[in-house]
């Protein structure tokens, strides 16, 4: 009895070590099972954003409009990711745009990278800078977003190999001096409607363009001022008529007044409203404040023919006539000069 015993005993011990290492391995089994998923959920919570690689070639740009501030870009873009949720063909969206339309879209979803190609045309909103027009300098703004998914989720990389546009065909009257492509994260300062947002803020991803034009203005200038000058030249050859002809004197002085101010009317009409005062409006101005003093001087001019002093008329008016003439001109240049060397800065 006593070794029936002993090997029952010799049983339960052998029976409870085994119980005690499955227990030992079962734990460590479930600790290598948390250690896991823990992993796994600390490597989702840090995975980054998907990269959807952009690129863009500009066809044309037209129907620049100063007066309602919008012009019109045709282009092709192509963008390149791996995420199958990016639904690029109904969720890219074209900030500030009028109107989007698409002519030609491609889809390719060969190995494990989505590739689209689509061609696109937009007409843009943007601001212009008219202080110096027409030696003007205008940057063009071209941004595409993904309306769906936000910076968390999608990122732009600009795809800079090649070039972005064809200086002979893109743009008539203007030269392409800066080209850039890149991208940016925009914030809203809003949540759309999502109740999960603690505070109203939102950024997505922005794949940005910025073209710097500057326009060949030499033309346009003679085109839109010549008939201020020969206004203005109308007038001062008031000098040239004899002082007792006031009517003739009048008549052209008063004439090329209105003609300055029909001149700058129509300027005014194609460009937008500005504050602030412009060179289109400092050339005017100051044509119109030397027209007044040609009738100013005329003025003067007759009323010293009526004392008799036909010699001091005379005098009076070449001299009046040189001093208008040569400040007028000085000054002309001053600002035209001026505003060319600050287009080139």
């Amino acid at each position: 009895m006593a070794n029936i015993d002993l090997y029952g005993i010799k049983l339960a011990s052998i029976y409870n070590k085994s119980i005690f290492r499955c227990i030992k391995t079962m734990n460590k089994i479930l600790l290598l099972f948390l250690f896991a998923v823990f992993t796994l959920n600390s490597f989702a919570q840090k995975k980054g954003p998907d990269t959807v690689y952009t690129g863009i070639y500009i066809t044309s740009i037209h129907d620049i409009d100063f007066k309602q501030k919008e012009y019109t870009v045709n282009f092709w873009l192509w963008l390149k990711y791996k995420n199958k949720d990016f639904d690029f063909m109904q969720n890219l969206e074209v900030p500030q745009a009028k109107t989007v339309t698409k002519s030609f879209s491609s889809l390719d979803t060969t190995g494990s990278r989505i590739y689209i190609l689509m061609k696109l045309q937009c007409v843009m909103k943007d601001s212009w800078k008219i202080d110096r027009f027409p030696f003007d300098r205008q940057k063009l703004r071209l941004s595409l977003e993904n309306s769906q998914f936000d910076s968390k989720s999608l990122i732009f990389a600009p795809d800079t190999l090649g070039k972005h546009y064809d200086p002979r065909f893109t743009l008539n009257g203007w030269t392409i001096d800066t080209f850039k492509v890149f991208s940016k994260i925009k914030s809203y300062e809003t949540g759309f409607g999502d109740e999960k947002l603690i505070n109203p803020h939102s950024e997505y991803s922005s794949f940005k363009v910025s073209i710097g034009l500057e326009r060949k203005a030499l033309g346009l200038f003679w085109k839109m001022f010549l008939g201020m000058y020969v206004a203005f030249f109308i007038a001062f050859v008031c000098f040239y008529i004899h002082a007792d002809n006031i009517e003739a004197r009048f008549g052209l002085s008063v004439g090329a007044l209105f003609a300055v101010i029909g001149n700058k009317y129509v300027i005014d009409s194609a460009l937008p409203e500005s504050t602030t005062f412009t060179l289109v409006d400092t050339l005017h101005g100051i044509t119109l404040l030397y027209i007044f003093a040609v009738i100013v001087s005329s003025v003067y001019a007759l009323n010293m023919m009526k004392k008799g002093d036909i010699t001091k008329v005379n005098r009076f008016d070449k001299i009046a006539s040189g001093i208008l003439l040569i400040t007028y001109t000085i000054l002309n240049i001053y600002y035209i000069w001026h505003a060319v060397e600050i287009n080139k800065e």
